[in-house]
């Protein structure tokens, strides 16, 4: 059945399903016969999943004809890990840009995420520059390919799903507290409470202070969820929950690439020898500060078992104040000798300079989205229909800092060196003098069908189709290079609408074994970035399609499952500056793709052996056409882009020695990848791979000792790439946590 047909099927959905499933006067569902119950999430309790959210409702990953990667609680506990950046590093073909402003761009299959918006929380859009904590995720899913049908604009990549914890009908309660390397303290608490028959609330709570996180940044942060959810399982169920967030962490901006002799070209750039991945350059005033504040009100109606409406408001207000410095070589006249910093000669007398880099900025999100989702048989076929409106409305504001000569102060940083990490200088901050530098505004509504139809007893095919109307408003506020006015305002405008598809065939061999092939399309607005100029504005979008072939398995026992995937992306036409002096908009001239495999393995191989694996080999990423002015280090055709490894992934496993015993290990590896708005083969950042070891001792089942032992070697690598610098990954890092349920 086509999704347009589907479309108009679910107008008269509402009424037919409710005169085949009226509730009972005690306001609980009637008696229905389940045909196919699919398994709850269980992310608290195992490595492995079988189910999802991020397909607007809960679906089976077989019934699904794209990669996903889930990261469950479990192994988000198993592994210490208290960010969702770490959450990420647990998948394949996740890669991170050391960003101009600091935030987190997060790459897949060499596409970026975080740019377009391709981070949602619950479902709905979440913005890109606070730094996002676990202490309240059930779980985080990664659906790689095209995602625009299912979300809007959007990345070639993928897109991340975090998932909340909400209240269950049952009352559990636990508390951790962890210690550890360069005094590190956190305190977590997961408090569910049963009020009701049919009524729960929960509160999740975190505390989390370390002088170093082990890769230059202090952290000081806090964080608080409150949600009560009513009318559980019964035919209206209603859900109201309140986040918070609050940061007040240091920054490491990173360190600037050398090269191995002085003679070399920039093309043999690598990273610094002879430092801690500890070791912190910038000024002691830095700092990064941010906060999240989001209300969420939700309403599921069921019709009845195999149909309901769901359907959520969000309110959201963001804030970002960055205080970063730039590390950099001073000048050749300001090193030992008057020579240009080279491995040959980098020790600790090599000189820094430290520059400055300010992000401030604050947004206020509306939200509002109700999906249908139904099965149904219809013209003799089996019928599973997804379909539904989402709209938004999201405000930017951007400060600048004045200059002395425009009323405002000019901070001097004094130099640094190599062998004096952490020299305590600082400058006082709060002596900048804030300006609005420019204001972005945009309203989005889109409308999209999806129906997946059994045409034989193993056989499905899905359709999807989407419908995206975007209007952005975009302010910028200039001022003289020498005076503090007049404000000079220019006004740029921009109004897009585009069309998303998905198809895909579904081969079930049997109820464990699933094969898949897919298409989807997806687009970038030049408004992605919440800013405009005089070309970007009138420029179309961005296009991109990912072709896919794969499979699932679930072993017999339902204790281990797996997936690969095959896989094209392709950009079909990127973004570039046209060099002729009188265009109006930029050149849509750009291509590029990857392809490659990504495999994925979660479970139990025995009752006391538990594993998870993720991996890509992605032996093919190309720039096929490029902008039409050759950048040295960039958009060469036939180069490899930037942060696309050939090898990433991940592996943790876990043995249950005794009844209170039990240990675990795995690594995470990256292979050699350019930096961002480089190709290959100019500079690339070496391979690495780190490795981390767990041992617990449970003295009762509700009381549980655990040490995590984090990149055991203190192996010091680049993390996150830019072609200015690069970030280093945490160096070795001891931790030891005491969970206690009640």
């Amino acid at each position: 059945m086509l999704p347009l047909g589907a479309m108009m099927l679910a107008a008269s959905l509402g009424s037919w399903a409710q005169t085949t499933a009226q509730a009972p006067a005690d306001g609980k569902l009637a008696p229905v016969t389940v045909r196919e119950k699919a398994e709850a999430p269980r992310g608290k309790d195992d490595l492995r999943t079988t189910t999802t959210n991020i397909g607007k409702g809960t679906q089976d990953l077989k019934d699904i004809p794209q990669s996903m990667s889930v990261v469950t609680e479990k192994l988000m506990d198993d592994r210490n890990i208290d960010t969702v950046k770490d959450a990420l590093r647990q998948t394949a073909g996740v890669t991170f840009q050391a960003a101009e402003g600091g935030e987190e761009d997060i790459r897949l299959r060499g596409f970026s995420l975080a740019t377009t918006g391709d981070i949602f929380l619950d479902g709905m859009r979440d913005p890109a520059f606070y730094d996002r904590d676990t202490f309240n995720l059930d779980r985080l899913e990664l659906l790689r390919g095209s995602a625009s049908m299912l979300f809007g604009r959007g990345s070639t990549g993928g897109a991340v799903n975090q998932v909340s914890k909400i209240p269950q009908l049952m009352d559990e309660n636990e508390v951790v507290t962890t210690l550890g390397s360069h005094a590190y303290r956190r305190v977590t608490g997961d408090i569910n409470k049963r009020t009701g028959e049919n009524s729960a609330v929960r509160i999740t709570g975190m505390v989390n202070k370390a002088d170093n996180n082990g890769s230059g940044s202090s952290v000081d942060k806090k964080g608080l969820s409150g949600s009560y959810r009513f009318g559980i399982d019964t035919p209206d169920e209603f859900l109201a929950q309140l986040y918070w967030l609050d940061n007040h962490n240091g920054i490491n901006y990173g360190l600037p690439w050398i090269k191995p002799r002085a003679s070399d070209t920039t093309a043999a750039n690598t990273i610094l020898k002879g430092l801690k991945p500890t070791d912190y350059f910038g000024m002691a005033s830095d700092y990064n500060d941010s906060s999240a504040k989001i209300a969420t009100l939700a309403h599921t109606h069921r019709f009845s078992s195999d149909a309901e409406v769901r359907t959520i408001v969000r309110k959201g207000s963001f804030t970002r104040d960055q205080r970063a410095s730039t590390i950099r070589f001073a000048a050749n006249g300001l090193q030992p000798g008057g020579q240009a910093p080279a491995l040959t000669n980098f020790g600790p007398d090599t000189v820094f300079s430290r520059g400055t880099q300010l992000k401030i900025q604050d947004m206020d999100v509306l939200q509002a989205q109700s999906d249908l989702s139904a099965r149904f048989n219809a013209l003799g076929f089996k019928h599973q229909l997804t379909t539904g409106i989402d709209f938004s409305r999201e405000e930017k504001n951007v400060y600048a800092a004045r200059a002395a000569a425009q009323g405002g102060v000019d901070l001097t940083k004094p130099n640094t060196r190599a062998g004096t990490p952490g020299d305590g200088a600082s400058v006082n901050e709060g002596l900048r003098v804030l300006r609005d530098s420019n204001d972005f505004v945009n309203n989005a509504i889109g409308v999209y069908a999806q129906d997946l139809v059994q045409i034989a007893p193993q056989w499905k095919l899905l359709g999807g189709l989407r419908y995206d109307h975007m209007r952005g408003k975009y302010r910028a506020n200039a001022i003289p290079n020498a005076a503090p006015g007049p404000v000079t305002t220019t006004n740029y405008e921009q109004s897009i609408g585009d069309w998303s598809k998905r198809v895909g065939v579904l081969y079930q061999y049997n109820d464990r074994t699933t094969f898949h092939f897919s298409y989807g399309t997806s687009f970038n607005t030049s408004g992605d970035t919440y800013s405009y100029n005089a070309l970007s504005a009138n420029t179309d979008p961005e296009q991109s399609r990912n072709i896919e072939f794969g499979g699932t398995w679930e072993s017999a026992d339902k204790r281990f499952f797996s997936r690969f995937a095959v896989f094209h992306s392709t950009k079909l036409n990127e973004r570039n500056t046209d060099p002729d002096s009188a265009a109006t908009r930029l050149l849509l001239s750009g291509k590029r793709h990857s392809a490659g495999i990504e495999i994925d393995a979660s479970g139990r191989l025995t009752p006391k052996w538990e594993v998870y694996g993720s991996y890509q080999w992605m032996p093919i990423a190309r720039v096929d056409d490029a902008a039409a002015t050759v950048n040295t280090v960039g958009n060469r055709v036939g180069d490899r882009p930037g942060l696309s490894p050939r090898h990433s992934g991940t592996v943790w496993t876990t043995y249950q020695m005794t009844p209170q015993w039990r240990v675990g290990g795995g690594i995470n590896f990256r292979s050699k990848q350019s930096p961002a708005d480089v190709t290959a083969p100019a500079w690339e950042a070496p391979s690495f791979v780190t490795a981390d070891l767990m041992t617990e001792y449970a003295f009762t089942p509700d009381m549980v000792l655990k040490a995590n032992l984090i990149n055991v070697t203190n192996k010091y690598y680049a993390d996150s790439l830019y072609r200015g610098h690069y970030v280093p990954g945490a160096g070795r890092l001891l931790q030891v946590s005491l969970g206690v349920k009640f």
